[in-house]
């Protein structure tokens, strides 16, 4: 029989991740040309989350560390960045991702911003490269919106992202070596909280208990070089953190989140925790049974990065570079086990998610990330599920349940 033809081929991948690439350096460009004083038109700092590692930075190097979680304080620092600079961008961070920006002030503040995003980028593509190689991959990864929205932000997607990516391409081989990439992404706690659930699943105690001493100790030593106040600013402003998650309807078109999908409806606080909760207990499900059950590396480092996103409700745009992994890890997957249908249009979805999210969400009001998220971690499970079936099924000539590959 013949084998279906799928809209999206080998030539079409060629093309598009081309074309996506030289929008986003023409509409870089006028960004940067139309901006003044490095304040774009409307008010917002070129690269502008990165100014809050700068003025941290500053703050630290100047013997003031504790300053950087007062947001008065932090703003002046800010303003030694960017004069013409309106509004502070809150610091919040933990003493151990305080220890990482701590040398940017060193450097003048764009070069400080080209130093960090390179370099944290430079480890991005590493990890990116441990996972897949070829002239169209590199393409549709130099084309891909959520790189740009990262590098654009000024934001540290790249450093998660490759934390989390190189924890699971080792946590098989070198246990160890995982354990304490996973502690090192604890800079931001709520990303590695699934990490937690996939090790018990299988009963990797080494990673594990590696994880904890790593993250503990990074935190006692930023702790011990920033000093104790630093810690107290941290556990004092995490209450800033819920009130900008609860609250702060500008920031909700940049999170893909189903409690922020739920509050542009303006359901109540409440009832949106509760309807985020069940939804996170499913994709820690999911999780948990994927690493209990399937062998499959990828669909099991697919599904845990894509959980992630709707078990936190604190997720912002530039985190979804994490997208480029289980993407990558699924089309490889079809690519050598067949396709189930739909299952590349739920790709492209995801690839474009960092670019149409906020724009969709802007128009309609409406929080488009976590019903795609969704789509992704489902795709994963239905493919962690059916893999020994689709081998069984192939070899008994009926590939024809299955998308071919083109």
């Amino acid at each position: 029989m013949k084998a279906d033809v799928h809209w999206l081929n080998r030539e079409r991948l060629k093309i598009y991740p081309r074309i996506f690439l030289a929008l986003f350096l023409v509409l870089g460009l006028v960004w940067v040309l139309m901006s003044k004083n490095m304040i774009d038109l409307q008010g917002i700092p070129l690269g502008f989350d990165f100014i809050q590692y700068w003025a941290a930075s500053h703050l630290a190097l100047t013997g003031h560390a504790q300053d950087a979680y007062n947001i008065p304080l932090l703003f002046k620092a800010e303003q030694v960045a960017i004069p013409a600079l309106h509004n502070p961008i809150v610091w919040l961070y933990p003493p151990s991702f305080y220890l990482v920006v701590l040398p940017l002030a060193l450097l003048p503040y764009v070069a400080a911003y080209w130093a960090f995003m390179l370099s944290t980028l430079g480890g991005y593509l590493l990890v990116l490269r441990r996972i897949v190689r070829g002239n169209i991959a590199m393409w549709c990864l130099a084309a891909f919106p959520g790189l740009w929205v990262t590098l654009l932000c000024g934001q540290n997607g790249f450093l998660t992202a490759a934390l989390a990516g190189a924890a699971l391409l080792s946590v098989e081989k070198r246990p160890v070596l995982a354990g304490v990439f996973i502690g090192l992404l604890a800079i931001k706690p709520h990303l590695a909280i699934l990490f937690l659930v996939a090790l018990l699943a299988i009963g990797a105690w080494k990673t594990l208990i590696t994880a904890a001493v790593t993250a503990i100790t990074f935190m006692a030593i930023g702790t011990a070089t920033l000093g104790t106040a630093v810690l107290k600013g941290f556990l004092a402003n995490l209450g800033y953190a819920r009130l900008f998650l609860e609250n702060e309807s500008s920031l909700w078109n940049r999170m893909p989140s189903l409690f922020a999908f739920l509050r542009l409806l303006e359901m109540p606080v409440a009832w949106a925790y509760v309807v985020h909760f069940v939804v996170a207990v499913g994709a820690v499900i999911i999780v948990w049974r994927v690493w209990r059950h399937c062998q499959n590396r990828n669909l099991r480092s697919a599904a845990l990065m894509t959980a992630t996103f709707l078990v936190s409700p604190y997720v912002f745009d530039y985190d979804l570079a994490w997208l480029a992994c289980p993407i990558t890890w699924l089309a490889l997957d079809g690519l050598r086990n067949g396709w189930l249908r739909g299952e590349r249009e739920v790709l492209v979805a995801a690839w474009l998610l960092p670019m149409l999210m906020v724009v969709i969400a802007k128009s309609l009001h409406v929080q488009i990330g976590a019903f795609v998220l969704c789509g992704l971690l489902w795709i994963t499970y239905r493919r962690a599920t059916t893999t020994s079936m689709m081998g069984a099924v192939a070899t008994a000539g009926h590939a024809d349940q299955f998308v071919s590959v083109p």
